[in-house]
């Protein structure tokens, strides 16, 4: 089995956590198959990932790869997309084309999004599947394929079918190797893991090295909650690298969505009381107030050392005292700490 999946995405996948390890080894275990499999999982998991690892560790993988999701066409267009159409089917088709099943010749065809696919679709589908031929749109001619097919879905298709909105049939063609990829929330000893490696990518193709990372940063990321899954911590981290130009990786890089969430006040909804009776909010007060909650995180972080604390924020110890005083906030005795900061402390704005 492999320790680390051998494939080009090969950092958006990685993880030493239970879950992941078992779904590598499932991977390791259906090399040799040309059964379907069922990949499940939140939007931003990576399932086109695992589809790409799944055919680039198989017998198949020096003949095509082809993934298409579902959702991106409308119903009238869906079944050109998959099965091709013949010269004159509809207006604008001014030659043959060959739909995605075919592209897939020898190879494997991932059908992402599978929830999405119309009732009326569905049955055309299954049909493939089973005959594994196609028909163009337009045509007459039954073309034989020979593709191995990988299905995705953010849904659960078992619930789809009992409500009716997802084909019992097609669901057991589909399932036969089901494989469930946990969401990052549930797997959180990955997330320092896939933050040095998405850090140590953006770096690198900037051309920079990967700068040091702050504990608290490392420690904000693990507890946030990933709503995005993989995805999102991509992007976090890629922003993170285009704008970051003190050299290290402190609090102050983090976006304070990721910040106050963290520590359980992020997406809070505006109370009543900030809202007039249109409805409307003043977006000073609510800057004031994302502001006020980031000094007091960065209190506690640094156990009222005011000195670290502006350290961490990426500030001057004399401004965060002015930020204290702007917000208004009140602090506790514990967060009074008017220690003269020690020149590692210092702040890079005062360097």
């Amino acid at each position: 089995m492999f320790a680390n999946p051998p494939s080009a995405h090969q950092d958006l996948v990685i993880g030493h956590s239970a879950r992941m390890r078992a779904v590598f080894e499932f991977v390791n275990v259906i090399t040799r198959s040309d059964s379907t499999v069922l990949i499940t999982g939140e939007s931003g998991t990576g399932k086109e990932v695992i589809a790409r690892l799944i055919h680039d560790t198989s017998r198949r993988k020096h003949r095509p790869f082809v993934a298409v999701s579902c959702a991106l066409f409308s119903e009238t267009l869906i079944e050109s997309e998959l099965f091709g159409h013949e010269r004159g089917a509809f207006t604008g088709a001014i030659k043959d084309r060959p739909g995605r099943f075919e592209m897939a010749e020898g190879g494997t065809i991932f059908l992402d999004d599978v929830d999405d696919v119309p009732l009326a679709m569905q049955v055309k589908l299954l049909r493939v599947l089973q005959n594994r031929t196609v028909e163009r749109l337009g045509g007459t001619r039954l073309v034989p394929i020979n593709a191995r097919v990988l299905a995705g879905s953010k849904r659960d298709l078992k619930q789809m079918v009992a409500e009716g909105r997802f084909r019992e049939d097609l669901y057991y063609r589909l399932n036969v190797l089901p494989l469930t990829l946990p969401p990052l929330r549930e797997r959180r000893e990955d997330i320092p893991v896939l933050l040095d490696a998405f850090l140590e990518r953006f770096f690198r193709s900037r051309g920079d090295p990967k700068p040091a990372v702050s504990p608290t940063v490392v420690q904000a990321f693990t507890d946030y909650a990933w709503p995005g899954n993989v995805r999102e911590l991509e992007n976090a981290c890629e922003r993170i690298a285009q704008t970051n130009t003190c050299g290290a990786v402190r609090v102050g890089c983090v976006a304070a969505t990721i910040l106050l969430a963290a520590r359980g006040d992020g997406a809070r909804p505006v109370p009543p009381a900030a809202a007039s009776a249109t409805g409307a909010i003043s977006l000073d007060d609510r800057l004031r107030e994302l502001e006020a909650n980031l000094i007091r995180w960065a209190l506690e972080a640094t156990h009222g050392n005011k000195s670290k604390a502006a350290a961490l924020l990426n500030i001057k110890r004399s401004t965060l005292g002015d930020r204290i005083r702007h917000c208004g906030l009140q602090l506790a005795p514990s967060e009074m700490d008017d220690k003269d900061p020690s020149p590692a402390m210092q702040g890079p704005e005062s360097r």
